[in-house]
């Protein structure tokens, strides 16, 4: 009984350790050149790093050169076994409002491995409420718009079943 105790222990340990020590600004600037094959580009005022976290604040968002977005809060936290990407108060350019909602109170992404090929998505805005997941597996995003309020600006782009309206996409 003491060897297996003396196992979890060290496993623990190791554990702790490998997010004590984990380049967590390093996994960020590979995820930002990633981003960048793909046109798209963060800025941020400031960034932090926490034990099990990294939170970027004032961040704007470009696609291919053009604003897209800013965000006040963008925090990333994670167990390696379940991960969470919290962003707050998004405000889309004035641009862009006719294809997407102007204003994104805050939006919850986790992810854990015991559902390994999807991300479930919880979503407050000026839209309502919507909740729904990123399928990674057959890449397809669906979002359910449990209290929709004002989504005239994205009406066209949501279809509706028997549960209410929703969006549906695949990337």
């Amino acid at each position: 009984m003491q060897v297996v105790k003396n196992i979890f222990i060290s496993l623990f340990v190791l554990w702790f350790a490998i997010f004590m020590f984990m380049p967590k600004q390093e996994l960020y600037y590979t995820l930002e050149k990633e981003l960048l094959k793909q046109g798209i580009e963060i800025n941020e005022k400031s960034r932090e790093e926490g034990l099990f976290s990294l939170h970027l604040n004032e961040a704007t968002l470009y696609a291919k050169g053009i604003k897209v977005a800013t965000i006040e809060e963008l925090s990333f936290f994670s167990m390696l076994f379940y991960s969470t990407l919290s962003i707050s108060n998004v405000q889309v350019d004035d641009s862009l409002k006719s294809f997407v909602p102007q204003h994104i109170e805050n939006t919850i992404m986790v992810h854990s491995v015991l559902s390994a090929f999807e991300v479930f998505v919880t979503s407050m805005g000026s839209f309502g409420l919507a909740e729904g997941k990123i399928d990674l597996n057959e890449h397809k995003i669906r979002l359910d718009f449990i209290d929709a309020k004002d989504i005239k600006t994205i009406k066209s782009q949501l279809k509706k079943d028997d549960k209410g309206w929703y969006y549906e996409t695949s990337f």
